[in-house]
């Protein structure tokens, strides 16, 4: 998952980036409202973590630009300001979570995860397909109760196409959640995740291949495996 983090405090935003890189998440950094509108305008992201008290353009412009043109993309406000009519002028704006500063890292990961398996639908920390069980909370995948160790790029490829299951998804789109905006959208790196993926569930899984790679279109998980595809 692809998040943007809007934080004028920058060693404060190392430290939330460098811990929410840890979980696997893909994190762009802005530091000021302009900022973050210019790169909310040319990415594509599943949560915005947004403080309020920001240089150029306040954190509640911000919010109501972004809802003006987005209204399902999460939006979790981090600020210091702590007042109950700051909570309900940020909720009221379109934010759909508030945290205040000085907070616990654990908290704000846990209001992310529940924030995004609120994303369209509410979807279960446990994600289960034939004999694959995946924890989201954990960041674990399990066949028949054998633990698959997974890089955080491979599980993060995994449960975006676990949680879309009978969608095919284009490379371009699991680039655009899984990795940050500085990766080289030329490189091999999603193939070399994926077959790395592939290789690891095969190791239990033997040649039944649950991820399909459908030519010129993308990788889908089908819940109906009959159709014959490219591999």
């Amino acid at each position: 998952m692809k998040l943007l983090l809007v934080e004028d405090e920058i060693m404060l935003s190392n430290i939330i980036c460098k811990g929410l890189k840890k979980c696997g998440y893909a994190i762009d950094l802005a530091f000021d409202g302009e900022e973050a509108i210019e790169l909310f305008e040319i990415n594509e992201y599943d949560l915005i973590i947004l403080d309020l008290n920001l240089p150029k353009i306040d954190g509640i412009e911000v919010l109501s630009l972004i809802r003006q043109k987005n209204n399902e993309i999460k939006i979790l406000i981090l600020s210091a300001r702590s007042e109950i009519d700051d909570k309900i002028t940020g909720l009221d704006n379109g934010a759909n979570d508030y945290l205040v500063k000085p907070f616990d890292f654990k908290e704000l990961d846990a209001r992310i995860r529940c924030l995004l398996r609120r994303s369209f639908i509410q979807n279960p920390t446990i994600l289960n397909f034939e004999n694959i069980k995946m924890d989201t909370s954990l960041k674990s995948v399990f066949i028949d109760e054998h633990l698959i160790n997974l890089t955080k790029k491979e599980y993060s490829i995994f449960e975006y196409l676990m949680l879309n299951k009978n969608k095919v998804i284009s490379s371009e789109e699991l680039i655009e959640h899984i990795w940050d905006s500085d990766v080289d959208l030329f490189s091999n790196s999603l193939k070399f995740h994926i077959h790395s993926l592939k290789k690891k569930l095969s190791m239990i899984l033997g040649e039944k291949e649950i991820i399909k790679n459908i030519r010129g279109q993308g990788y889908t998980i089908l819940e109906n495996q009959g159709e014959d595809y490219d591999k």
